[in-house]
């Protein structure tokens, strides 16, 4: 081979393997940069990319042209200034290779993040609001799923995967329902493109969104992130887990008298379960004569079906169950859930149930804690009109019995990693702002949430500099059962936090305390949370001085004689008893420190609250519990008070 050819080729592979010259060396976007995607208006909106250390990229956007030049490590950015509100646009990206994005809206595009109530899809909620799944059709709201993932080691650059979705019938299910009704109600309002980066994670803790600087303002955690980057370490838990959680589950199955060969199989319509016990249902097996126990519990009953219910869809509602279930009808099977909260929903095919007697069987697997069927929740066949009720007498037996299996440790959870993969990748995005649902996974030690939620917020804002952009949160809906008496309560306490919260400039809350539901952390009224975000992001995000976006918050007290008297904020037209009758959830406490049911009243702007068993009042509570499903404080516009408390004692 001639010498010159040779030096040319050795230098071309030396340059390869450097990275100098590369196959791939040529523009690349990030996952959001792409067709359908939303770009913010009326400021310096980014867009960026990778190439070759020093490529020239145009870009034709608009009837304009741009250039750029890649830096030596290939990265490029270019902010295009002042969009204006519009398109479907396209824009062409040119240097060793083109790229042409399509149908590109101008308008305004809001993160939105936290845990399961943000996650809640549409689908879930879809009973609520069927006319949503099938009416559905705004080409100007625009969705990206950011995949869930957790990484420690550093902050990534991009998201796996991931496209742009506007509503419409065939994919509205897969919206979170919190974001959708967040964007149709800004939308309604505006007529301005929405986009919505939905970046969240069921079961997850505010530290586990904290980027590693702020997380070194809460030395705990910060020892827990660097731990986790260890990767042999997260490696050893994860399948220190997983082995734990598959012995558990395959002893359950060998065990299991119910699953003994097909001829005595509990599943079948022959099975003969004349000695089985009885219980009603819903309910808690805890309860009865088989106590706290955990393992597998079969449930059987047999119903009578007419031929009118045989000529549609038929739907098997089983509300919730404790933890998982499997169910088969006339010994078939029907569906399955593996975890406790999403409601039971099976569709039942053609030709499984017939005309006069059949049989249902419920296997229900409790792992730990209380196992059985959630009450208060729907229990029957639904087809068409016509309901066939479920609830009462159910025959039962014990399939086996097992040790609570320990938790997993949810190493998805822990402190900075959802930051890391899931934040990070977004920060180069030009946004209007964050819509935020989560606390409940941090419920157990409320005391320093306020202290993680305003970092959280600076740490954002200080990472997407963009100033101080709108944050605007959730409070704690009402959930579990309701007290007879002023008790101690971790979610009061969460909710206090949050409204502490607001400390923090241009955040806004929407409350929610008349939304929830006592036996579901996942309640489906999830319009009303969008609406009420919608109406704070008016006041906070779009300068609306009119709009009134809150209800009543605590503002102050004054102590007359045995009354207090309570001034507040955001009272709009005038404070309000919301339906008949007295102010309730109102406790009043003297300086022994003990919270009693108190009177109160709406005096013009103000409530006085009192009880003529405390002389010498120095605090009061409102709506101070896990559920306080009285709480009837409103503004004249129909928004709810916000739960407070004068006092800051720790209990």
């Amino acid at each position: 081979m001639n010498r010159k050819i040779y030096k040319i080729i050795l230098f071309g592979i030396v340059y390869w393997v450097l990275g100098v010259i590369s196959p791939l060396a040529q523009i690349k976007l990030p996952k959001l940069i792409s067709d359908g995607m939303v770009l913010q208006r009326n400021t310096e909106t980014r867009i960026w990319g990778w190439a070759s250390p020093s490529e020239n990229i145009t870009i034709q956007f608009q009837d304009i042209n741009y250039s750029v030049q890649a830096n030596s490590n290939g990265e490029w950015e270019l902010m295009f200034p002042n969009l204006t509100a519009g398109g479907p646009y396209q824009m062409t990206l040119k240097a060793s290779n083109t790229i042409v994005i399509k149908n590109i809206l101008i308008g305004d595009v809001w993160i939105c993040s936290g845990q399961s109530n943000m996650d809640l899809t549409m689908k879930r909620v879809g009973p609520r609001y069927p006319e949503e799944l099938t009416n559905a059709n705004n080409p100007n709201i625009r969705y990206f799923y950011v995949p869930q993932k957790y990484h420690f080691q550093e902050p990534l650059n991009d998201v796996d995967k991931g496209e742009w979705i506007d509503v419409n019938p065939d994919n509205i299910q897969n919206f979170s329902a919190t974001a959708y009704f967040f964007a149709k109600h800004l939308y309604s309002k505006y007529k301005v493109p929405i986009g919505l980066l939905k970046s969240s994670m069921g079961g997850s803790p505010a530290q586990a969104w904290l980027s590693e600087d702020a997380l070194k303002k809460f030395p705990e955690y910060h020892k827990e992130f660097k731990q986790y980057q260890n990767q042999a370490f997260v490696d050893s838990i994860i399948q220190s887990d997983q082995q734990r959680s598959n012995n558990w589950y395959s002893e359950l199955n060998q065990q299991d008298l119910g699953l003994k060969g097909d001829s005595v199989n509990w599943k079948y319509p022959s099975f003969d379960d004349s000695n089985w016990a009885k219980m009603e249902i819903p309910g808690y097996w805890a309860d009865g004569k088989l106590g706290k126990i955990n393992g597998a519990v079969w449930f059987r009953k047999e119903i009578e079906v007419p031929a009118s219910f045989l000529k549609s869809d038929i739907m098997l509602l089983l509300g919730r169950v404790v933890d998982a279930d499997s169910v088969f009808i006339n010994g078939k099977f029907v569906g399955n859930t593996g975890y406790q909260y999403p409601p039971r929903r099976y569709k039942i095919k053609e030709g499984i149930l017939k005309e006069g007697k059949n049989t249902i069987v419920i296997r229900v697997i409790n792992n730990i804690g209380n196992g059985g069927l959630m009450v208060d929740k729907p229990y029957e066949l639904v087809c068409g009109d016509e309901k066939i009720d479920l609830k009462g007498e159910w025959k039962y037996k014990l399939g086996v019995k097992m040790d609570a299996l320990q938790p997993q440790t949810f190493v998805r959870w822990k402190p900075g990693g959802l930051y890391n993969a899931m934040i990070s990748p977004l920060i180069p995005y030009t946004i209007k702002g964050a819509i935020w649902y989560q606390g409940e996974s941090n419920s157990s030690y409320p005391q320093n949430y306020q202290a993680l939620m305003s970092s959280l917020i600076q740490d954002w804002r200080k990472h997407w500099n963009q100033g101080e952009f709108p944050f605007l949160f959730v409070q704690l809906a009402n959930y579990k059962e309701t007290k007879d008496e002023p008790t101690l309560s971790n979610w009061a306490m969460l909710r206090d936090q949050q409204l502490k919260t607001l400390e923090v400039p241009n955040t806004g809350m929407a409350v929610i305390i008349d939304s929830g539901e006592w036996n579901d952390i996942h309640p489906l009224n999830k319009k009303t949370v969008g609406d009420r975000l919608g109406l704070a992001a008016q006041k906070i995000a779009y300068g609306d001085k009119n709009v009134v976006y809150s209800g009543p918050m605590y503002k102050s007290m004054k102590i007359k004689k045995n009354k207090v008297i309570i001034s507040f904020t955001n009272i709009g037209s005038g404070l309000k008893v919301n339906g008949k009758g007295d102010l309730k959830e109102f406790a009043i406490a003297g300086k022994d420190k003990k919270f009693i049911w108190a009177k109160a009243e709406i005096k013009g702007d103000k409530v006085i609250v009192w009880s003529d068993k405390v002389e010498e009042p120095v605090a009061v509570r409102y709506a101070w519990a896990d559920n306080p499903d009285q709480a009837n404080l409103y503004n004249q516009e129909g928004l709810p008070a916000s739960p407070f408390r004068t006092d800051n004692w720790e209990k």
